[in-house]
């Protein structure tokens, strides 16, 4: 990557998804000076929070050859399209920047670490109601590995509502955050309901089974993770408000490519690993590959 020159109080967000830009908000609104990375042209960021709108001064870029290296880099691109931030990244990195991965998936490390070498989980409902657009609904939390980088991460987003919490289990912690996907994201894009659908008996016994075998396909992965955590997880999501969504049903309704690969895909690509059996996982798998198929690709 190019060396130069790295001025903090700069920072970028490659990606002006929901997790991006309700990310790149809450830095402008700590007092930095972002640079929003996107692929396609909008006009302007808009954060909706707590039934507040606010128009976010961002400097939205759609070249990398125009930018130059800054402080802290967050990825925050679908995981299917991980390597399309690496021009961004030639751009914007030198050897005096931190650059994170906002993503989903226990994969995330090794997908993302030539690129970002700082894997964070995230807990963000938070929905793309049209492009530059973002609705908050619930819950602003970074999970990272506890050290210099989770200090630093604190300090970036002092001021504002976004939790930084260090681990020293980061393989746990991407397991539990996984368990928060792996049930309801598929559901809710197959069904094409909000999280109120697992209130429905049928559904929710549906949701705990396939929660049930990830944990054990965790286990078998060296996550701490126990049957209580299936049993909580869902408890938990019972619980949000039933006009509540996911990423995925966000995906569908927008008809953009869906994570499957990256949530579902993940667990079974995990059980075949350690020979554990998953077979609701796999066929929920099955009916994502196939309704992922008839969906548009991006643009």
């Amino acid at each position: 990557m190019p060396r130069g020159s790295c001025e903090r109080g700069r920072v970028a967000v490659i990606g002006a998804g929901a997790i991006g830009g309700f990310f790149a908000a809450k830095l402008q609104e700590a007092g930095h000076e972002v640079t929003l990375c996107v692929r396609t042209p909008i006009e302007s960021l808009v954060l909706e929070q707590a039934g507040v709108k606010r128009e976010v001064p961002v400097q939205i870029a759609t070249d990398p050859a125009r930018l130059r290296p800054v402080a802290w880099v967050f990825v925050a691109t679908k995981a299917q399209d991980t390597a399309g931030a690496e021009p961004w990244l030639q751009a914007l990195s030198d050897s005096g920047t931190t650059v994170v991965g906002l993503q989903n998936g226990i994969e995330q490390a090794e997908r993302v670490k030539p690129l970002a070498p700082v894997s964070s989980v995230v807990y963000c409902g938070a929905e793309r109601v049209s492009p530059g657009t973002i609705v908050h609904h619930q819950s602003s939390r970074l999970i990272v590995p506890e050290g210099e980088v989770s200090t630093g991460l604190a300090e970036l987003f002092s001021g504002t509502d976004v939790e930084v919490v260090p681990t020293p289990d980061f393989l746990t912690a991407s397991w539990r955050k996984l368990l928060a996907n792996v049930s309801t994201n598929p559901i809710t894009a197959l069904s094409m309901r909000r999280i109120g659908v697992l209130r429905d008996p049928d559904i929710h016994d549906l949701a705990q089974k396939l929660l049930d075998e990830a944990v054990a396909v965790g286990r078998a992965a060296g996550a701490q993770l126990t049957p209580e955590d299936a049993r909580s997880v869902l408890d938990a999501q019972c619980r949000l408000d039933e006009g509540a969504g996911t990423s995925m049903l966000y995906d569908r309704l927008a008809g953009q490519p869906l994570e499957h690969e990256h949530i579902t895909g993940a667990v079974v690509r995990t059980a075949d690993r350690h020979g554990v059996d998953a077979p609701l996982n796999r066929a929920i798998l099955a009916l994502l590959r196939a309704l992922s198929a008839s969906l548009k690709p991006t643009m």
